[in-house]
């Protein structure tokens, strides 16, 4: 994304924690039901791509390979998510969430196509932000799931025993709800650096 190097450092710093958490989750030990694994699985691919999104350019040049490839990534899982929404209700918010990072791939291949034929109008096509009526709902959405998740946590937190083992810190429900609001609060930063 284009905002300042410590933003995009942190977005990849919290995305990376929280995929390779969702992904800890998939074991067999952690996810009691098929459908939580799948959900687990799921976060952890939108956390990493997440992460990869969010590198400062100045790090790793994904100018040609990094918005199709995030395009055909989310816009899979966000089809995927959609035919599952029959069997978990859940899934409409992985759609929304994956929807939501094709909408920044496509702005980011726009950006780059902007900056790419007019040289001097680069630090424009780096501002750009999008359609402000679909950014501002997208904000809306992530914020207002981050806020409703987080509240969703307080009750159910448990005090883990110190000394307990990792596996069961990855087994306490918390952990996916905490999972859901570091992706949605990412979405939202992410968004706001476009």
């Amino acid at each position: 994304m284009h905002g300042p190097p410590l933003v995009a450092w942190l977005l990849v710093a919290i995305g990376s924690a929280t995929g390779v958490s969702c992904l800890l989750r998939t074991g067999a030990g952690c996810a009691a039901a098929p459908g939580e694994r799948r959900t687990a699985r799921d976060e952890g691919v939108m956390g990493l791509g997440m992460a990869l999104m969010a590198v400062p350019g100045a790090a790793l040049d994904e100018r040609v390979w990094g918005p199709p490839l995030f395009a055909v990534l989310f816009g899979a899982i966000a089809v995927r998510s959609v035919l599952l929404v029959r069997c978990e209700a859940h899934r409409a918010h992985h759609a929304v969430e994956a929807a939501g990072m094709v909408y920044m791939a496509v702005l980011m291949a726009t950006a780059q196509r902007g900056a790419d034929g007019m040289p001097g109008m680069a630090g424009m096509a780096q501002g750009m932000a999008g359609i402000p009526a679909v950014t501002a709902l997208l904000l809306c959405y992530f914020a207002g799931y981050a806020l409703w998740a987080g509240v969703r946590i307080l009750p159910a937190a448990d005090p883990v025993a110190s000394g307990a083992p990792a596996g069961a810190l990855l087994r306490d429900p918390g952990v996916a709800a905490a999972c859901r609001v570091s992706l949605s609060i990412g979405m939202f930063a992410m968004l706001l650096t476009m």
